[in-house]
């Protein structure tokens, strides 16, 4: 057992520092080790596979869109239908292909997304060309 700290609770034990994030023990197919960068066959990469770049990457797509509001007295729950125009790290934007009417919806109400056809998934392993990586949060 460690060593007791301030007011009788176990001192925490540092973890050894590492080099190049990899995991100790763990390797992913083809002997790569994970860490920043690294590749799963048939997988997206890490920094491209949020909600938002799977979106742009259906752009144009007709989506039903489920999203929950809480704590809203009109309606808690809403479905939107339309063309996927945008998407964002915190937004989408559907259009109306009928009335041309947009809407701008935060993802933070984003339950999730259906399509009646085929969706695109499969990025190009080359850094994801034409999308936007943003650093882990």
């Amino acid at each position: 057992m460690g060593q007791m700290g301030q007011a009788g609770f176990p001192q925490a034990t540092p973890f050894p520092a590492q080099s190049g994030g990899a995991m100790p023990g763990v390797s992913l197919p083809g002997g790569a080790m994970p860490g920043a960068g690294a590749q799963v066959p048939g997988m997206l990469p890490i920094e491209a596979s949020y909600i938002e770049n799977i979106l742009r990457l259906n752009k144009g797509k007709l989506a039903t869109v489920y999203a929950t509001f809480e704590n809203n007295t009109e309606w808690n729950a809403k479905i939107f239908q339309g063309i996927i125009e945008a998407a964002g790290r915190d937004h989408l934007i559907l259009s109306d292909p009928q009335t041309g009417k947009r809407v701008l919806l935060p993802m933070i109400y984003l339950d999730y997304v259906t399509f009646d056809e085929e969706i695109e998934y499969d990025y190009p392993f080359g850094g994801g060309a034409g999308l936007t990586a943003y650093p882990p949060r």
